[in-house]
């Protein structure tokens, strides 16, 4: 079993389809490996050990029958903002403790359909509004690398669990980063699709036009497993692209000769790590090195994205979490009247960001303030995407940093929201133009943490990314696995 760490989803698939290993065995090392390390990461919020070998002791008489299945005995770790049947979803909120829905989000019923086991839910962000998972409800999750640093956010339970090998892989979300930002701070490969390239239904929503699923992975190829299991139409998300996804896998392997890379002079400033610079610097020469050439390009409203991103995601945030008012579900605080009850639910069921957040897209939805604000950023998205479709014309791909610093310590910034905000400084512009993007490793700093590569695509063109990312992979050679996680856990029955 020590090798599993080492191996993708479709060599752990090919054991388990030559019975050579079980679905069970493979739940239990899992389960092992989470008992013996989370204790120091906290990447779970609530691990669901009977549940995981129910469904892996299902696996194994499929595959028994002679069943396949993408995922087939899988262990997964699931971010806890996708509604579950059966299985209490919070969103790391008090507000929604206790909340269990009665149906599955599409990507969890995907799942199902190619047999995944569910091994727990990860943590998160209070509603994924963070870059650093300390704003969950519940506790703080630390990075794998180095306990006293952030994992990122919101998906930095997601990043940990994988980066530490407390799953095979996971699923996140990115609103701003959410997921490619603690992908890169945790050494691991993490992507957002286009917007509507994978359903939201049954996501919980936090900003509806900028949030988008998408895969944690150790290696890409896990991550065009997981794309094929997850992508396509679907008619229960009014803002799903209706075409189908094609056969990311198929891309794995592919040469990048003459593969035109974008480089951006707006992403190339001065508050960039030195070590950063000099990892993009050596990951720009090894994509030439391959056969690809180098064109630069401009954003020019890149310097406005983060401000128009606060503007249009805390406006549908406060839209979108009005429905919590401790009637239907979740928390409920008793008071005098409905409005008094309705006061003492949130103040008591959010967090301090998320009130922020609230208050914030109140106000910039508010009459009188409409047009100065929340027009003019929707106009400013609108010169952000034509940017980037302008910057296309004379490249395939762009390449940036993900973050411009490392792994920041725990606390550092709480007190600092702008600081906090300016960490998906290069992610963001990607979710306001509803582009793809990935992050894979491409090394690390001199205090031992990892630095991430951002790819970002053409509208749909998922594959492409993942060919030329496949390829920096391979040649990189970049460590996934933190040297304290690889000894081998004790063995217990099955």
């Amino acid at each position: 079993m020590e090798n599993i760490l080492k191996m993708t989803i479709a060599q752990i698939r090919e054991l388990l389809q030559k019975r050579e290993l079980s679905s069970v065995e493979l739940t239990n090392y899992f389960l092992e490996r989470i008992e013996r390390y989370d204790g120091d990461i906290s990447a779970y919020i609530k691990v669901t050990g009977e549940h995981a070998l129910a469904m892996a002791k299902e696996a194994d008489k499929k595959i028994a029958s002679g069943e396949k299945g993408r995922l087939l005995g899988i262990p997964l770790g699931i971010k806890d903002i996708y509604c579950t049947k059966g299985i209490e979803t919070t969103c790391a909120s008090r507000i929604l403790k206790g909340f269990i829905p009665p149906y599955d989000a599409t990507v969890i019923r995907k799942l199902k359909d190619e047999g995944y086991v569910h091994l727990g839910r990860l943590n998160m962000d209070e509603f994924a509004m963070g870059s650093s998972t300390e704003n969950s409800s519940f506790q703080t999750t630390k990075n794998p690398w180095d306990l006293s640093r952030i994992p990122g956010g919101s998906s930095g339970g997601s990043a940990a669990a994988t980066a530490a090998g407390l799953c095979v892989a996971s699923i996140g979300t990115d609103t701003g980063g959410s997921i490619r930002q603690p992908a890169s701070l945790c050494g691991v490969v993490g992507m957002k699709p286009t917007y509507g390239r994978v359903s939201r239904y049954g996501l919980i929503a936090f900003a509806s036009s900028l949030d988008q699923i998408g895969p944690v992975t150790r290696n890409v190829s896990d991550c065009a497993t997981m794309m094929n299991a997850i992508a396509g139409h679907d008619p229960m998300d009014s803002t799903s692209i209706p075409q189908p996804a094609p056969d990311y896998a198929a891309s794995l392997g592919r040469n990048i000769k003459g593969l035109r890379i974008g480089i951006p002079k707006e992403y190339f400033k001065d508050g960039m790590e030195k070590d950063v610079k000099k990892a993009m610097d050596e990951s720009i020469a090894l994509f030439e090195k391959q056969g690809a050439s180098v064109v630069n390009v401009s954003l020019p409203h890149t310097e406005y994205a983060v401000a128009t991103y606060y503007i249009i995601c805390t406006a549908e945030a406060s839209s979108n979490l009005a429905r919590y008012d401790g009637v239907k579900y979740g928390l409920r605080e008793q008071g005098k009247d409905i409005i008094d009850m309705y006061k003492k639910t949130r103040f008591k069921g959010f967090g301090k960001e998320v009130k922020r957040r609230i208050i914030l897209g109140t106000y910039v939805l508010s009459s009188g303030y409409y047009d100065a604000y929340y027009r003019k950023a929707s106009k400013v998205r609108t010169l952000i995407r034509k940017d980037f479709d302008e910057a296309f014309k004379s490249c395939d791909i762009i390449v940036t940093p993900v973050s411009p610093t490392t792994a920041f310590t725990i606390g550092e910034r709480m007190e600092d929201p702008l600081a906090m905000y300016l960490s998906d400084i290069f992610t963001i512009p990607v979710n306001l133009a509803g582009l793809p993007g990935i992050s894979v490793p491409c090394g690390f700093d001199g205090k031992g943490l990892p630095i991430g590569l951002q790819i970002i695509g053409k509208p749909l063109d998922e594959a492409l990314m993942i060919q030329a990312a496949y390829i920096f992979e391979k040649e990189r050679k970049a460590e996934k696995i933190p040297e304290r996680y690889k000894e081998k856990p004790v063995s217990r029955e099955a």
